[in-house]
């Protein structure tokens, strides 16, 4: 039967028995008047109003999915939809199953992921709140593009018609509802085949409130951007700091900057002091997630980050690391050297903790380059069981 199915129609359903009737039958009719031959499918989530007996009344076929989750629940309906492509919406009537024609054409003209874009179809009084309108959606929606150059005006539309094969093989991870972000920033990184298309919102036919909670949601999409961009989560920020904090401590290391009636000494270079060691650990931080990420298919491999990480050898770190800690000691050495003119008695702290504060700037970046070098190393070393394991199997079989 997979063989023979065009379409799975997929809905993910949690307690939706005032209108899941409604979204089958209109789905149900969009198959019959194109002829597409298709199925629907309703991914149920533990529902305990007996919405899978009205599923299954109607001719849907029901997928229990244990997991809790709207992430869980759309990835068990995908794992087990028949059809060649799916779309995919929401069981609460906001989405309208009877016109889904402008995701088949597109799917049927070659792309992988067509999204919806309801600002651009249009948006019923009262079906989103002004929050997520106005705010939530655009914010995100920005983020998203601006962290993966993904061309996609609504990131979190519902309703998304794609390719099975090539969404199963993104290996979707997400169980809650940052799970729709995941979907597009995967298919961005794996440069698959991406396209929009406008589609209506409706308000939705319950009378409960929604599953979806505004803040707790949206931290979830917001963390799962950042999360997948170690770049902006960790890369640019520590270059901003290590930047700062190096201009800023070559100014006042001679001595105080007057500027007018503002005097710029000892304090400010200790907070000059404390953006270098930050932003330093940031990069390496961005440096070491991105190569675990990548290592473990979080995130597809990079050509230049590659090349980078080849650059990159532990015995290379090691040597920056201890030149680091050698200026650190010299500086240190200073320091007492300052203290030792005065006969070890009382000091200036605007002229003596300089080089203190040098000093323990290049000790400590030395340690945490040292540490972080090893960290990375530790995340690259290769893994031999596999290869043992085969070595093994191919000398019992050698004649």
């Amino acid at each position: 039967m997979a063989d023979t199915l065009e379409l799975t129609i997929l809905m993910p359903c949690l307690n939706e028995t005032e209108t899941l009737a409604a979204c089958i039958g209109k789905a149900r009719a969009f198959l019959e008047r194109t002829g597409i031959a298709g199925e629907i499918v309703v991914a149920d989530n533990g529902s305990t109003d007996g919405s899978q007996a009205i599923a299954d009344t109607l001719g849907a076929r029901v997928v229990p999915v244990p997991e809790r989750g709207y992430g869980a629940a759309l990835g068990g309906g995908i794992q087990a939809a028949r059809g060649r492509f799916v779309i995919m919406g929401d069981a609460d009537d906001s989405y309208d199953f009877s016109r889904l024609d402008a995701f088949v054409d597109q799917l049927r003209a070659g792309a992988d992921l067509v999204m919806g874009n309801r600002f651009s179809g249009g948006i019923a009084p009262g079906a989103m709140p002004w929050l997520h309108r106005y705010v939530g959606n655009p914010v995100l929606s920005a983020i998203g593009r601006l962290f993966f150059r993904a061309s996609i005006g609504d990131f979190h539309c519902g309703l998304r018609g794609f390719s099975r094969a090539a969404i199963l093989g993104l290996n979707l991870r997400t169980a809650g509802m940052e799970f729709a972000s995941e979907m597009v920033v995967k298919a961005t990184l794996a440069q698959l085949d991406i396209r929009e298309v406008p589609t209506t919102l409706a308000k939705d036919g319950r009378s409960r409130p929604p599953h979806l909670r505004s803040f707790r949601d949206g931290w979830r999409h917001l963390r799962f951007l950042l999360l997948f961009s170690p770049r902006w989560l960790f890369l640019y920020p520590g270059i901003a700091l290590l930047t700062a904090g190096l201009l800023l401590g070559a100014i006042l290391l001679p001595g105080p900057l007057h500027l007018g009636r503002t005097s710029l000494d000892i304090h400010t270079f200790l907070v000059a002091a404390l953006c270098i060691i930050v932003g330093l650990q940031s990069i390496t931080f961005a440096i070491i997630g991105r190569r675990f990420a990548s290592r473990y298919g979080f995130i597809p491999r990079s050509g230049t980050h590659d090349r980078l990480l080849e650059a990159l050898t532990l015995e290379r770190i090691l040597l920056v690391a201890l030149a680091l800690m050698l200026v650190g000691i010299i500086s240190l050495v200073w320091g007492i050297s300052e203290w030792a003119a005065r006969d070890f008695g009382p000091l200036d702290p605007s002229s003596t903790m300089r080089p203190v504060i040098l000093a323990l700037t290049a000790l400590v970046s030395g340690f945490q380059m040292m540490m972080s070098g090893f960290m990375s190393s530790m995340i690259n070393i290769p893994i031999y069981e596999r290869r043992m394991a085969d070595d093994s199997a191919a000398r019992r079989n050698a004649p």
